[in-house]
Formats: C-alpha cells, structure tokens, sequence
C-alpha cells in the first residue's frame, strides 16, 4: 500500500485545494500512470483499533475529466459522521485515455484494494458504501452487478448510492457512453440492466433529477424496477425539475443538502452509521 500527503500545487490550488484535506493513497499502478484514492478519515479515527464503516465516491463528468474534488464535501460530512470517507480518481479521457470500460475495471480494482487493506486502513470490511454520479454511478453499478471474478475479496459494496447514474448501455442505451466502448457489441454485454434482475444485491438509492438532459430520468425508473424484481432494496428520489448535476455542493444549497441528509438516513436505516444526534437540531 502506498500512501502520501501532498501539499497544495500553487498552479491547481482552486481546483485540488480541497483534495489536500486528506490523504493520498495510490491504490492501482498502471504503465500510464498512478490512479489514487483520497482519504479523509474521522477526528477521533485511531488506525490501528478502529474498524469504521467506509463510503467510496466516485465523480461524474461523462469520462472526460478527472474530477474527484466534486465529492470531497460530501466526504467530510461523512466522516464527520465516523466514516472513513474516499473520493477516488479513474481512468478518464483526459486523463489515461479511458473511458467506460476503464472506469468500471477501476472502480472493482479499487473496491479489491479497500478491501485488502481493509485491516491496515481501519477498515469494517462488512460495512463498505460505493456511490457515484453519471459516469461514475456507472462504474459503481457495474461494480455491483457484475460478476464476481476473484474467488477470495470481493467488488461488490454493502450498499449502494448513485447520482443521475448512467445505467443503459444497451439497446437505446446512452449514446456517448456506448460510443465510448471498442465496440457496441462490449457496450452490450457489459450493460448493468442486462445483468439485472439478480438476487441477494446491496441495498440501492438512486438520486435522479427529472429534466436530466445527460442521463434520462427514465434510465433510473427502468433501474429501480429491475434491481427490485428479486426483492432487492431500492428507492428512488426523484428531483422534480432538476437536471444533471443538481447535488453537487457548488450546484445549489438545498439540494446538495436534501441529498446529504438523505445518503445519511438511508446508511442508518441499513445499519452502516449510527443516528445522528444532531438531525433534528435547529439552530
């Protein structure tokens, strides 16, 4: 495991100024280059005793852009809350030359590293959260449904967040996510509605704006009823008017906030965070 704390680069202070409030792990080496993790961990967070839940973030951007900053606010609520919370990079077009294919390799290569390092990171393997926006809710379900291929750790998360998810890449499937793939016949295959419904899934919440003009609100509708066909937990929020990046934190307050607090029940109601004592407290 390979682990370092970086100070803030004078020419990329606005955009990484706050990934420099945790720590970088780099959790994938490839000829191209280092994928890395960024990890903020609890105040009170003790590594060699604690073994705290974890939530994964994976940022959106349609494969063009490296992007993990988008979720580090949503991090540091959380791990205000115990968690151990990570916003992680992937393969991107800007970044690596990836796209669809790459990011869902690196999404289960990342949850594999979590994982097995679950012990040294202060880690409840039980209790681990991937959650994603558009393309990145696209690797993590892929992460989720897709067959397990390793016979010891596995990618798949104890539950399960997505943010205006890019779900289809099938038959009438999202145009610039299938055209990304080396082929529509791979775009196919690989399409996590084809690999749904199947039984014993984590528990799901889809957050979906209904004028998304990236990713259709239908592709979740369509989601939620295949992931629950085999008596799965899903729920959907649907965001009446709301486009494509209504959550993020510099989008708009009261949504960004309704997500969070959202996220944040739905972990307690399935056992993975304590309630919080402060929910009903107003100020």
């Amino acid at each position: 495991m390979n682990s370092e704390q970086r100070s803030p680069l004078i020419g990329e202070a606005r955009a990484r100024e706050i990934l420099e409030t945790g720590t970088r792990y780099v959790y994938r080496n490839l000829p191209e280059g280092d994928l890395s993790a960024h990890f903020v961990f609890p105040p009170d967070f003790n590594h060699e005793s604690d073994r705290r839940a974890a939530i994964i973030f994976l940022h959106g951007g349609r494969w063009d852009i490296s992007a993990p900053n988008q979720f580090m606010p949503h991090a540091h609520h959380f791990a205000s809350r115990g968690m151990v919370a990570i916003s992680a990079e992937y393969r991107t077009r800007d970044k690596f030359g990836g796209g669809p294919l790459e990011s869902m390799e690196d999404a289960k290569e990342l949850m594999l590293f979590i994982r097995r390092f679950a012990h040294e990171l202060g880690i409840d393997a039980s209790r681990i959260v991937l959650s994603g926006a558009s393309s990145g809710g696209h690797a993590a379900l892929c992460a989720t449904v897709h067959q397990e291929e390793e016979e010891t750790l596995s990618h798949r998360p104890n539950a399960l967040i997505l943010y205006s998810p890019v779900s289809n890449t099938g038959w009438r499937g999202h145009e610039v996510a299938v055209n990304l793939f080396p082929s529509q016949k791979l775009a196919r295959a690989t399409n996590p509605l084809s690999h749904l419904p199947q039984k014993n899934l984590p528990p799901c919440l889809i957050f979906h704006g209904t004028a998304d003009r990236m990713v259709p609100y239908d592709q979740s509708v369509k989601l939620k009823k295949r992931y629950q066909k085999k008596r799965n937990a899903c729920e959907l929020m649907e965001f009446t008017g709301a486009g494509h990046t209504f959550f993020n934190f510099n989008t708009g307050d009261q949504n960004y906030e309704l997500t969070l607090k959202a996220a944040d029940l739905f972990l307690v109601e399935k056992g993975i965070l304590p309630p919080d004592p402060y929910a009903d407290l107003v100020i």
